[in-house]
C-alpha cells in the first residue's frame, strides 16, 4: 500500500520549522507503511566542487572514521563526516563520479543512500515514529522534505529495499503502486549503465529518470517519457535541489491529494497527513490529474501543471 508525503516551502521563513511541520505528515502515513521509513531532506548546499553523501553500513558501530581516512588520502582533501543514527553524513572536495566509484570499489559494504550538494537521505526499518525520533527529523531544517512509507509487497524488508531512492545527484524518488514492465526495464536500463542494489521496482523507476536526465532531458521530459516507458499503477514524488515534482499513471488508481498555499506546496497519499499544516484552511485543494505532471521549483515558485492526458487542463 504504502504512504508518500512532501513538503515543498515557498516561503523561506519557515525553513526553520520544516521538520516540526513534515513530522506529524509522516507519521500519519504509518497504517500505509509499517515495515520501513526514509525521507529526503533538502538543506545546506555545500560549495562547488564539494560532494555531500550520506552513507549507511549494515554493522550499528561501523567505524566511520575509517571510510574519511581513507578517503582523505585517496582525495587529497579533508573528510567531514558525522555519524547519524545508522547512517553517516559526508562532506569532501572532489568529484561526485569519482568518490561513488573509488567507494565502490573499496568499500563495496558501505552503501551511497545519497549524493549531491544539497539533498540527505535517512531511511531504515521501522515504523514511522521511530525512524523520525532516530534521526532528529523533528529538528531538522531546510527548503522541502519528501518522505515514505512501506508496506512491502514486492522484495524484502531491508534498508536498502526502502524509500526514498536516489540514484543520481540531488535526486530522489518515492512511488506508491507496482511497475508491471520493470524487469524489462531493469535489463535495458544496465544497457545503459545503470547498476542496482535491489529488486525494488521503485529503484528501477529512480534509475529511468537519472538516466532520462543524463541523456539530456529535462525534469519535465523524463516525467513525460515515463508515461509511455512504465507500464503499471504509481504514485512518483521526485526530489530536486530546488523543487519536486508529482506524477500519476493514466488510471490513477493510487491515492494522492495536494494542497498549496503561498507559503507552501505539499503531497500526500491522504489529506489527514495535510490537515494540520498551517493555513491548511484556505488551501487551493485538489486530486492530482492522471497523467499530468506537476513540477514546483525554486523559493516562492508558483507551479507548473503539464497535461499529457484526456482528463488534464494545461496551465
Amino acid at each position: 500500500m504504502c504512504g508518500i508525503v512532501g513538503l515543498f516551502l515557498k516561503n523561506r521563513a519557515l525553513e526553520s520549522k520544516l521538520g516540526e511541520l513534515f513530522e506529524p505528515m509522516l507519521l500519519e502515513m504509518t497504517q500505509r507503511g509499517p515495515d520501513s521509513t526514509g525521507f529526503a531532506i533538502y538543506r545546506d548546499p555545500v560549495p562547488a566542487g564539494t560532494v555531500k553523501l550520506v552513507l549507511q553500513h549494515a554493522a550499528p558501530d561501523f567505524d566511520w572514521s575509517h571510510v574519511a581516512a581513507l578517503l582523505t588520502e585517496r582525495f587529497k582533501a579533508d573528510v567531514d563526516y558525522r555519524r547519524i543514527h545508522t547512517h553517516c553524513l559526508l562532506k569532501l572536495a572532489a568529484a561526485e563520479g569519482a568518490v561513488r566509484q573509488y567507494l565502490h570499489e573499496a568499500l563495496p559494504a558501505v552503501a551511497v543512500v545519497s549524493a549531491g550538494q544539497h539533498i540527505e537521505i535517512y531511511k531504515e526499518v521501522g515504523l514511522p515514529g521511530e525512524v523520525a525520533n532516530s534521526f532528529g527529523l523533528k529538528a531538522m531544517r531546510g527548503s522541502h522534505l519528501i518522505g515514505h512509507t512501506r508496506m512491502a509487497t514486492e522484495s524484502a524488508v531491508t534498508t536498502a529495499g526502502s524509500h526514498p531512492f536516489s540514484t543520481g545527484s540531488d535526486l530522489c524518488l518515492v512511488h506508491n503502486g507496482s511497475l508491471s514492465n520493470h524487469n524489462r526495464l531493469r535489463r535495458k536500463l544496465e544497457k545503459a549503465g545503470a547498476v542496482f542494489h535491489t529488486e525494488n521496482d521503485s529503484e528501477v523507476a529512480a534509475q529511468f529518470f537519472d538516466i532520462q536526465m543524463r541523456q539530456g532531458a529535462s525534469l519535465e521530459q523524463a516525467l513525460r517519457n515515463a508515461l509511455t516507458e512504465l507500464d503499471g499503477f504509481y504514485t512518483f514524488t521526485i526530489g530536486t535541489s530546488d523543487g519536486f515534482a508529482v506524477l500519476r499513471d493514466p488510471i490513477a488508481c493510487k491515492p494522492a491529494v495536494m494542497a498549496e498555499t503561498d507559503d507552501w506546496v505539499a503531497m500526500a497519499s491522504e489529506y489527514r497527513a495535510i490537515a494540520r499544516l498551517p493555513g491548511v484552511a484556505s488551501a487551493r485543494l485538489w486530486e492530482p490529474e492522471p497523467a499530468t505532471v506537476y513540477v514546483w521549483e525554486g523559493s516562492g515558485a508558483a507551479g507548473r501543471q503539464l497535461g499529457s492526458g484526456p482528463l488534464a487542463k494545461a496551465s
